[in-house]
């Protein structure tokens, strides 16, 4: 994919006239932004079937429902919600003030920061440069959104669409490789948001270092999952299948391995199994199933599979259908017994592998989470009060849901705050 911005010089200019437009108008009216934002929702939602079949080319092939409800719905109840609650957002908030100040009054008064750079990975592309693009608009800035070099098809039309809602000094999309990538994070934007790995994220933040721009990062890692002792298993196991298939694993806050209670591995993998079939029937050509991003990613997830089966470990495929490099169809896999000093326990899976690791108590649990680095989320199942208030307050991840996986990400901003902590990311407010 060839950079539609081949000189550096021509990024800059863009970020100056979109500095220079703000300067121009620093405080828009609640009426524009609520004008703004009307006008994404309007053009996502016309364009949702063009964007999820640009997508499914892309990847070979992403299920068009998951597309529809992880992308789009996620992206309209966002904007619903930025319109209910927006303009009370913007209103100046009374603070206290020392009494040797009296009759001072102190007052925040929320005031846009100016132009926002958003780096948007390619799992998920419109719902992660729309989602920090709504965020951007309700607060009254700009943005220039780079998309990522891996959804070329998505990403022209995602740019397309953009200049066609937008002017260019309100809200501009470049495409290109990771050189321009790189260019762009050094860029001295007012606020730079970035959603992907934990080794890009070192070099984004490093690159932002330079002009001290402040940085959200939303990274990865490996979260994990208990399954209680007196959970409803059955019902775990189906969550966290459902989980991790969701777009074939390629997911931030998947579910990267499970913590089941010592005895039950071959009921997990029985139960999983049967819910593979029921979800995915002839699962081969099964459309609803995303198919891995890349030949290189593909091929990763060999890699790991590999090098744990090596080790001694046992991998248990849950359909008949084995790894296809020429689909890049790669079924969920559950692994037991992996050594944990292999890549499949050190590194982010973001692929259909689930290792399950077996523990006898939950202080056992507990100690295996927190010798590792923070997870971005945390899964529990369990139904019992003391099982949950104890890994609730006894571990530390950006997020957590209980009898669920993934939802959590679909609670209403800013109600809950969505980032990492340390290795998997870190939040600052627009």
């Amino acid at each position: 994919m060839k950079n539609d911005l081949p000189e550096l010089a021509a990024l800059e200019a863009l970020l100056r006239d979109q500095r220079d437009a703000y300067l121009r108008a620093p405080y828009p009216s609640w009426d524009t932004r609520a004008r703004h934002l009307k006008a994404l929702r309007q053009v996502m939602l016309d364009n949702r079937d063009a964007l999820a079949d640009a997508m499914s080319v892309d990847f070979g092939n992403r299920a068009k429902q998951e597309v529809l409800l992880a992308e789009f719905l996620l992206v309209k109840e966002e904007i619903d919600a930025a319109l209910r609650h927006g303009k009370r957002w913007m209103k100046p908030q009374r603070r206290s003030t020392s009494k040797w100040l009296l009759p001072a009054r102190a007052k925040v008064v929320p005031q846009p920061l100016g132009v926002v750079g958003i780096l948007v990975p390619w799992n998920y592309p419109v719902l992660l440069a729309a989602g920090p693009l709504i965020s951007a608009l309700t607060a009254g800035n700009r943005a220039i959104i780079k998309m990522s070099e891996l959804t070329p098809r998505t990403s022209a039309l995602f740019k397309q669409l953009i200049g066609q809602t937008f002017a260019r000094d309100h809200v501009a999309v470049v495409n290109g490789d990771a050189t321009l990538g790189a260019a762009f994070s050094a860029q001295p934007f007012d606020h730079l948001l970035f959603t992907g790995s934990t080794r890009v994220g070192h070099e984004v933040m490093r690159a932002a270092a330079e002009h001290l721009t402040p940085v959200t990062l939303e990274l990865g890692g490996k979260s994990p999952a208990i399954i209680g002792a007196q959970a409803r298993f059955n019902n775990a196991v189906d969550n966290l299948v459902a989980g991790k298939t969701l777009n074939a694993g390629q997911t931030c806050v998947a579910p990267d391995y499970v913590l089941v209670p010592r005895g039950t591995e071959q009921a997990f993998i029985d139960r999983a199994r049967e819910r593979m079939a029921k979800m995915y029937p002839a699962f081969a050509t099964n459309r609803d199933y995303t198919s891995i991003i890349s030949p290189r990613h593909f091929a990763r997830l060999e890699r790991l599979a590999d090098e744990a089966r090596a080790g001694g470990a046992q991998l248990h495929a849950l359909t008949d259908a084995a790894p296809d490099p020429a689909s890049r169809r790669f079924a969920l896999t559950v692994v037991t017994n992996a050594p944990d000093e292999c890549a499949l326990m050190q590194e982010e899976i973001f692929g259909p592998l689930l290792p399950i690791i077996p523990y006898d108590t939950l202080d056992d649990a507990i100690a295996y989470i927190n010798t590792r680095p923070r997870p971005l989320a945390l899964y529990l199942y369990a139904d019992d009060a003391p099982t949950i208030e104890r890994v609730t307050h006894e571990t530390i991840a950006g997020g957590m849901a209980v009898n669920e996986t993934l939802m959590h990400l679909a609670c209403e901003k800013p109600a809950i705050r969505r980032g990492g902590r340390e290795r998997n990311g870190c939040v600052s407010r627009l």
